[in-house]
């Protein structure tokens, strides 16, 4: 069970995605907010070995206050905060599937994958990609501002995927659900039936998606 600790739930979170295959080495990072502080995982550091007092605290505007120095994506995870209301957390993974999927040839960029499943139909409204930027540029930030209040869920170009939630566990979720349909992506190819657009209207209704 997570706990209300924003650092404690950091570590954990962190360490889960880590030890089930979602993270590797010192890629992906993570962020929650609570009242006018953000706490980010650090530059460089690996999620499956967090420790809480490598855990950075933030104001809004950017600026450190404690703990270490936060990841160089910060500014896409302030960039959330700022621009969907109810996001008190961010997850941005670069798992293998997802990852892949954003590296795809003719992807579309407005809504990148087929609804297979209820589960992303009633979680995603749609998926669209942010165009590539090194890691850490500002424009990323800016690009993801315009899908933020449409959006919980984004790929970034050659990149990996993005996932806002009203806490960790609802953020690491759908990054779970974006990584298990982008593997049946490639798992079914052409192969894949998609729900019909009528059912994925309901779908979406019911969960006021």
């Amino acid at each position: 069970m997570q706990t209300d600790d924003p650092i404690l739930a950091l570590v954990e979170t962190g360490r889960s995605l880590f030890a089930r295959g979602y993270a590797f080495g010192t890629a992906g990072n993570l962020s929650c907010k609570m009242g006018d502080s953000v706490y980010a995982t650090p530059t460089g550091s690996s999620l499956g070995d967090l420790r809480p007092e490598d855990i950075a605290v933030c104001r809004l505007d950017g600026s450190v206050t404690g703990g270490s120095k936060p990841t160089k994506e910060l500014s896409l995870h302030l960039a959330a905060y700022r621009t969907r209301p109810n996001c008190q957390a961010v997850v941005h993974l670069h798992s293998r599937y997802a990852t892949a999927a954003s590296c795809l040839k003719n992807l579309n960029l407005e809504d990148a994958f087929p609804v297979y499943t209820p589960y992303f139909a009633m979680r995603v409204p749609r998926l669209p990609v942010i165009p590539y930027y090194p890691p850490g540029d500002g424009r990323l930030a800016t690009e993801l501002e315009q899908y933020a209040g449409q959006t919980p869920a984004m790929l970034m170009r050659n990149h990996g995927s993005i996932a806002l939630g009203k806490t960790l566990l609802e953020a690491s979720a759908l990054a779970e659900e974006i990584e298990e349909t982008a593997r049946l992506l490639f798992l079914l190819g052409d192969r894949g039936q998609v729900l019909d657009a009528s059912d994925v209207a309901e779908l979406r209704k019911r969960a006021r998606v």
